[in-house]
């Protein structure tokens, strides 16, 4: 059976102080909903997140990290770093990543094989640009993009890799993407993992919905049959707001 999830990323929002509110604010919430929850704050305050919310049943989680071990990478974080302070789960190939950063399948790849060999969870992110779907290659796009960064992956890997599907031209460009075409593209995402590795592993991937997720669409978003929950951008930095989002399921 696979699981729901809600995780909320911070992207780059949030000082000390505001971190400190925010997480105080969502330990007052309470969630009526079976999803597992996740946030996702930035580097210079995750560790301070972890101690916050220890005994909570929120998981705090990371945005991105390195390929490498270690060594004159500037700037970076390596899968050993998160698993030090408690981080077991981090967010890979965010479309500001690729779009912002030039996060490419291949490193992608690389970052995805890090995870598996520290123990961590990924929640792996794609999702096609507007010209992909207004020319109809959104599921061309999909699929490559899983292929070229998963597909290298034993069947055993995958109970360790969260999907995050992310209609790109569905984020602050004025479009909308409609409950049915969030259903459509993770029922095809679905269908791509059953013609690689077969029924189980399809069934029991989680795949998550990442396009703008509010309180008031969750609930017609997570009813779609092949939508186990969201990664939710600026709904979750509101503590009620982003519960809302929780209790949808």
């Amino acid at each position: 059976m696979r699981k729901h999830i809600v995780a909320g990323n911070w992207k780059m929002n949030n000082n000390h102080s505001e971190t400190h509110q925010l997480l105080s604010d969502l330990k007052q919430q309470t969630k009526s909903s079976n999803a597992e929850v996740m946030v996702a704050p930035t580097y210079v305050n995750l560790q301070y997140a972890v101690s916050e919310l220890g005994g909570t049943d929120i998981e705090v989680i990371a945005q991105n990290m390195h390929f490498a071990d270690n060594g004159a990478y500037t700037g970076e974080v390596s899968a050993n770093m998160l698993n030090s302070i408690g981080v077991k789960t981090v967010i890979l190939g965010h479309s500001e990543r690729r779009a912002y950063f030039n996060e490419t399948d291949e490193s992608l790849a690389k970052k995805v094989d890090q995870t598996l060999a520290n123990g961590l969870r990924s929640i792996f992110c794609f999702g096609e640009e507007l010209a992909d779907r207004k020319a109809g290659n959104q599921e061309a796009v999909v699929e490559s993009q899983i292929k070229n960064a998963l597909f290298h992956l034993e069947a055993s890997a995958w109970q360790h890799i969260v999907l995050a599907y992310e209609p790109v031209w569905a984020i602050g460009t004025g479009e909308t993407a409609t409950p049915e075409q969030a259903q459509d593209m993770h029922a095809f995402i679905r269908k791509t993992l059953r013609d690689k590795y077969g029924d189980e592993v399809a069934e029991n991937t989680t795949i998550l919905y990442g396009g703008s997720v509010k309180p008031n669409n969750a609930k017609e978003i997570f009813g779609k049959p092949d939508v186990d929950g969201g990664l939710i951008g600026g709904a979750s930095l509101k503590a009620e707001d982003f519960f809302a989002i929780v209790n949808a399921f």
